[in-house]
């Protein structure tokens, strides 16, 4: 599978609410920079962060354009966050449902046919006045 599939999956999984298909595409040692924070390793720990994630938020990426580098070991994906904010998260506004639009970016390092590094960015300023609002 080239980068570019592997991404392309990746993705699809997320959207198809699939957690185990897109746990299946990382390195056991998948390291994860979390957007504006630290940064996560292993599966174990982004499986909980991806169960986090889905108990506060509900998202569906659109317009995904995935782009990967000439040595085939990075991959990059723009795209569009289109959610709805579920449950507060520490730290956070608070939750009511509020729907937002927010452009983000990944990316992504391939080892051995899988997803060994994801790091997202967004702009977390734009998203806390969506749900502000």
């Amino acid at each position: 599978m080239t980068p570019s599939e592997l991404v392309s999956e990746y993705y699809a999984a997320f959207n198809r609410g699939d957690p185990d298909a897109m746990m299946a595409l990382l390195t056991d040692d998948v390291r994860h920079d979390v957007n504006q924070g630290g940064h996560r390793t292993g599966k174990q720990v982004f499986a909980e962060f991806s169960a986090h994630m889905t108990r506060c938020y509900a998202e569906r990426l659109t317009d995904i354009v995935v782009m990967e580098s000439p040595c085939g070991t990075r991959a990059a994906a723009e795209f569009t966050v289109n959610g709805e904010y579920l449950a507060t998260d520490e730290g956070l506004p608070e939750a009511k449902g509020q729907r937002y639009v927010l452009p983000a970016g990944t990316f992504f390092t391939i080892r051995d046919g899988k997803i060994a590094r994801v790091t997202t960015y967004y702009n977390l300023t734009d998203w806390v006045r969506q749900v502000s609002t």
